[in-house]
């Protein structure tokens, strides 16, 4: 797996909107603060377009925007703004031969799981699952989120992943296993079953999270994954967080019961309460880099 190059103070930073849209206003002011930081910013058109309120341009736009900001030699890193509904309209319009010949720190979340399994695996390149501009950086940039962030950017040899301080990794199943780390969002990730895009989990970590969605909503998709094989070709998997996921008809039987009645004959590690996800704090996973967990320590490593 390529690792990209890491960011120096100086660098520029293009700012994509590969799915949902955003407000003018807001534009501004996620422009303002990367510049902030210390770095030079090249807003994607399509962050200032909408169409039908959910989309930031055509898929053409957005995967031609993509492709360029890949291609241009300038860019050092391409951080998107949001996540949101869409993103599954680029898949079949992305330059992955590009892309893979011109690999970048490419970071986000959420919808933009489908960029990042493919660049994973089409691109063989490390990409982060991390805070997106608008969605994390803007209003909720809190130390322990940063710091994890600029950890994973610019790990060397080796990440141990951590939770915010009091918040401890729990345990499903216990066990031992090592495997590229892959996923993302839930929905995300069910979505692409049966496509050319869709993840492959053979001798992978498997990591998953979700936000708004009922719990039995989550077990149907849950029961996709395990029906398509992607849970048994795993050799474990890691559970994030499940942000506002309830269960308003049997409030006691939560995500967490759920997720073990699914799991309830599997045999490999599966780690869980991992705070990486739609939450404040998060932590930032860089999806694509071999990760060691282990549940009798209670720790998970990621190597490049």
């Amino acid at each position: 797996m390529i690792f990209p190059e890491k960011l120096k103070k100086g660098d520029t930073i293009a700012i994509v909107a590969p799915s949902s849209p955003v407000s003018r206003e807001n534009l501004d002011a996620c422009k303002k603060l990367v510049e902030d930081m210390g770095y030079k910013v090249k807003m994607g058109r399509c962050t200032y377009l909408s169409i039908h309120g959910y989309s930031a341009g055509t898929g053409e736009e957005r995967a031609k925007e993509i492709n360029e900001m890949f291609a241009d030699k300038e860019v050092k890193a391409i951080w998107c703004i949001r996540g949101g509904d869409t993103s599954s309209h680029i898949m079949d319009k992305l330059d992955f031969d590009l892309i893979a010949a011109n690999p970048k720190i490419f970071v986000g979340y959420s919808d933009i799981t489908n960029l990042n399994v493919n660049f994973n695996q089409r691109c063989e390149m490390v990409t982060f699952h991390g805070p997106m501009v608008e969605s994390d950086m803007l209003y909720n940039f809190d130390d322990f989120t940063m710091t994890s962030f600029k950890k994973a950017i610019n790990m060397e040899d080796e990440l141990i992943l951590e939770n915010p301080p009091r918040e401890d990794f729990k345990v499903m199943v216990e066990g031992y296993s090592e495997g590229i780390i892959v996923g993302g969002n839930l929905a995300l990730l069910t979505s692409m079953i049966g496509t050319p895009y869709e993840v492959d989990t053979k001798g992978k970590i498997l990591f998953i999270e979700d936000v708004n969605e009922s719990v039995e909503r989550l077990d149907r998709m849950m029961y996709q994954l395990k029906y398509s094989g992607k849970l048994e070709d795993a050799e474990g998997i890691i559970f994030g967080e499940f942000t506002n996921c309830i269960n308003k008809s049997d409030r006691d039987y939560t995500t967490e019961e759920m997720l073990k009645d699914v799991l309830r004959d599997y045999k490999k590690p599966v780690m869980y309460n991992i705070k990486s996800g739609h939450c404040h704090p998060m932590s930032t996973i860089p999806l694509g880099t071999m990760c060691n967990m282990n549940t009798k320590t209670k720790t998970i490593k990621f190597t490049r």
